[in-house]
């Protein structure tokens, strides 16, 4: 999809998309903002190896906008951005090369603000801060929250136990089996809460360091070898926690969980898969919704980090989730439908006030 093209879900585009390139570090990024109607525009860094950089461009296009809905929804005075970095970070990531990067980042003048996402950490937004102010989900020698999948994986949990009510009638997952597919930055907490509930876990990761830790920590989580066999899995809540597209043509048919909630972005391989898990009889809580816990945590940060205000807001996760599911259920829609419609409406009435004239 081009810059300035829309596609039904995309209605007003994007305010701004900017590439960035640095020869000599070998930096190549694009940083996509999406809204800044409720403010200025707030969104990880993704370094990954992407196959061409109009993969690259759909990424950053389709998870920037998905920012500006989740940072709505989280009742931020954010807007939405993101930002890719295209390369392998095993291979070509350096100092050189994250500082590069905050020079373009310090270019838009608090237009943008970064963050941790796949492939980046909190070490790297150390470094990118010394050439930029506009940096979160830094470590916390630095003033910093520190590792934002901590509360990430907090408001999935709260989120899975709305669904968990919704569905059998108490918000608790005791008793109920959970397949987690990747067993990263927050799935790896997300174990922990769940296994504290007295929930079955089964799990699975691409990574054999990921698996050994998990048989290491949690003896009693059961690993299966790859995404399809746990999909195929009895499970009563499938929580994808990888990267996006879990849910598509191929899986959703096979899934046999009743509840979908899991950390991962943009889970839908396209709009359809919504209505597709609707007339399965699948629920599924909005990934934007339930994972919004990191950006939280980052964006509280921004005005002078405390963990118990920024855990506390996380936890209110659960309420929206409720609000969101019983909203879907009135208006007989899926809960994603549901879920924008409240976004939309909040960042057009909050951000038309930016239209009331200030000296």
């Amino acid at each position: 999809m081009g810059v300035f093209e829309t596609d039904g879900n995309d209605a007003s585009g994007h305010e701004q998309v900017v590439f960035c390139q640095d020869r000599v570090s070998g930096l190549k990024a694009i940083i996509g903002i999406y809204s800044t109607a409720l403010g200025p525009a707030l969104g990880g860094t993704r370094f990954y190896p992407y196959e061409s950089e109009e993969a690259a461009l759909a990424d950053v296009l389709k998870l920037s906008r998905g920012m500006a809905y989740k940072n709505a929804l989280a009742g931020l005075d954010l807007g939405g951005g993101k930002a890719v970095i295209w390369g392998d970070p095993a291979t070509t990531k350096s100092e050189a090369l994250l500082r590069a990067y905050g020079r373009f980042v310090e270019t838009l003048r608090g237009r943008y603000y970064t963050a941790c996402d796949v492939g980046t950490y909190v070490p790297d937004m150390d470094v990118i801060a010394r050439e930029t102010r506009y940096v979160t989900g830094r470590s916390v020698e630095h003033g910093g929250a520190g590792d934002s999948s901590v509360l990430t994986a907090w408001g999935v949990y709260q989120g899975m136990r709305a669904a968990a009510e919704h569905t059998w009638g108490s918000p608790t997952l005791t008793g109920r089996t959970v397949g987690i597919a990747g067993l990263g930055k927050v799935g790896k907490y997300l174990v922990g809460h769940l296994v504290e509930d007295g929930a079955t876990v089964v799990a699975t990761d691409v990574s054999p360091a990921a698996l050994e830790w998990a048989s290491t920590t949690y003896p009693e989580v059961n690993l299966v070898p790859d995404n399809q066999a746990l999909i195929a899995s009895d499970l009563d809540v499938y929580a994808p926690c990888a990267l996006g597209g879990a849910l598509n043509d191929d899986t959703v048919p096979l899934l046999r969980a009743k509840v979908v909630t899991g950390a991962a972005n943009n889970q839908l391989a396209h709009p359809g898969i919504g209505k597709l898990l609707d007339d399965r009889g699948i629920l599924y809580t909005p990934d934007y919704v339930v994972n919004a816990g990191g950006v939280i945590q980052v964006a509280d940060e921004i005005e002078g980090f405390n963990f118990d205000r920024a855990k506390l807001r996380a936890t209110g996760i659960f309420e929206t989730t409720r609000r969101i599911l019983q909203l879907a259920g009135d208006e007989g829609v899926p809960p994603a439908v549901a879920a924008d419609r409240l976004a939309e409406r909040r960042m057009a009435e909050v951000g038309r006030l930016r239209s009331i004239y200030l000296n």
